[in-house]
């Protein structure tokens, strides 16, 4: 089953197109680069969450 995204990225990115955009599911994250609008890199929620804690770690 083929569903759309709504794609999301920061109000900081300004009108480039140098950022990462997410898509959040009921219970997977994807990623991409907003230069190569594709269907991104898609994740489990707890993993992805466990990701984000540590990148706010360091």
């Amino acid at each position: 089953m083929n569903i759309d995204k709504t794609w999301r990225k920061s109000t900081y990115s300004g009108a480039g197109n140098n950022c990462v955009e997410l898509a959040v599911g009921p219970s997977t994250t994807s990623v991409r680069d907003s230069k190569r609008p594709g269907p991104g890199l898609t994740f489990a929620d707890r993993p992805f969450r466990a990701f984000l804690t540590s990148l706010r770690k360091t």
